[in-house]
């Protein structure tokens, strides 16, 4: 990962750990894939991914985070679940960057359903 890719996904982490949520895990990664957050939102376990897109061409950050993306997203967590003694309720939030500025963050809860 580059170092504006790291750099964002530490500001995406510090931003919801100051919106109430609990860091878990950082870049989880299996055969699947990779999540970039893992967090605890109250019961609920939070899969974030983060996308810094400084061009909105193409549809920018929202639009890279694909059908194709979000399977994987997916199976990364079932992945992930199946190693925790209890399934709690779940959700895929997407955090959008056009800057590594921490002002530019957009944060989208529930970014897709499975």
């Amino acid at each position: 990962m580059n170092k504006a890719g790291v750099l964002a996904e530490q500001q995406a982490a510090q931003y919801l750990q100051r919106q109430g949520l609990k860091l878990v895990q950082k870049n989880y990664s299996c055969r699947f894939g990779e999540i970039d957050l893992i967090l605890q939102d109250g019961e609920t376990l939070v899969f974030a991914e983060v996308r810094l897109r400084s061009s909105a061409a193409f549809g920018g950050a929202p639009a890279s985070i694909d059908a194709r993306k979000q399977a994987k997203l997916v199976r990364t967590a079932q992945h992930y679940l199946c190693q925790l003694k209890r399934i709690p309720p779940c959700r895929f939030d997407a955090i959008l960057m056009q800057s590594t500025d921490s002002e530019s963050i957009m944060w989208i809860k529930s970014a897709f359903t499975t």
